[in-house]
């Protein structure tokens, strides 16, 4: 990512992510986490690809090898930028163990933030949001897009199935059935593919939109007299990360024995030292429901 700057807040008290500024078809600035992002190559001649989604505008080539570009901004329901005049980029960028190019307009710089800086979308953005959180910059509101729901919708191969067909033995179904788990995502789309994949199996779940939402519930139900066994976290979330709530569970007395997976679209080389020192039992790339799947088992069975 030659020549893009960086911009530190010096007052912050612990760094969350790194962002990547971007425009799309107008002035709103959006962001994506730099930990994806490989580089960022000027557009260049792609090659069509017949019966693809509207929004896949060609192949690219990187150093000989292909891969498709989607035009971000037809993705989420904006005007293509295919035909846009002025400076378009493509984001080159790996996401669920896939690289994938994303078409963009001007890319601005790489910005420092800590995860208390940027808060879950405005509830009248709706389900149909491509929105995962927001952060105020300059004055103006960045977008962070929701690129897996992006993936989903374009390129539904690229998120992997949810579908199984597990064969699961008597005394694993007693086990299962008693057993609570906690999903942690602020992508609806991830939620949901992981819910698919618990549906699967004999065990109760419930749902909770980022890791500060997450904790003020597991304490609820700690006073209800309701056991979490396991959670199953996304590490990047508004206001607080997966690494930060594991930590702070792994400081609650009444929590501490939690068994926490860190479930995450980064790739593992980038996530395991972190989440092992955060406390964190496991952490695994998105998404592949076979995996998932016997994780959940082996940590579910285990005394």
């Amino acid at each position: 990512m030659t020549g893009i700057s960086q911009t530190n807040n010096s007052n912050q008290r612990h760094l969350g992510q790194d962002l990547l500024l971007f425009r799309l078809c107008g002035k709103q600035r959006y962001g994506i986490n730099v930990l994806k992002i490989k580089e960022i190559i000027p557009t260049q001649k792609l090659t069509q690809l017949p019966h693809a989604h509207p929004a896949i505008v060609g192949i690219a080539k990187l150093r000989g090898s292909p891969l498709s570009v989607i035009d971000l901004a037809q993705a989420i329901g904006l005007a293509p930028l295919r035909d846009a005049k002025g400076k378009i980029n493509i984001i080159i960028a790996e996401f669920n163990r896939t690289m994938q190019g994303f078409l963009v307009g001007e890319v601005e710089r790489i910005v420092s933030l800590g995860w208390q800086d940027i808060l879950p979308p405005p509830k009248a953005t709706g389900r149909g949001s491509y929105v995962t959180g927001v952060t105020s910059l300059d004055k103006d509101m960045v977008e962070i897009i929701d690129v897996e729901k992006v993936l989903n919708e374009v390129v539904p191969e690229h998120i992997g199935n949810s579908t199984l067909n597990l064969q699961l033995l008597p005394e694993q179904v007693a086990v299962l059935q008693d057993k609570l788990i906690m999903v942690v995502d602020d992508s609806s789309m991830a939620r949901k593919q992981v819910c698919q994949t618990l549906d699967n199996l004999p065990v109760k779940y419930v749902v909770s939109n980022d890791g500060k939402e997450a904790l003020d519930l597991l304490r609820d139900l700690h006073q209800q007299g309701k056991h979490v066994d396991m959670i199953i976290s996304d590490i990047e979330m508004p206001e607080m990360d997966g690494y930060t709530l594991t930590r702070e569970i792994r400081k609650d007395q009444d929590l501490s024995s939690t068994y926490i997976l860190l479930h995450t679209s980064l790739s593992s080389n980038i996530t395991s030292a972190a989440a092992d020192a955060s406390g964190a039992n496991a952490a695994l790339t998105k998404f592949v429901s076979e995996e998932l799947s016997s994780i959940v088992l082996k940590a579910l069975e285990s005394p």
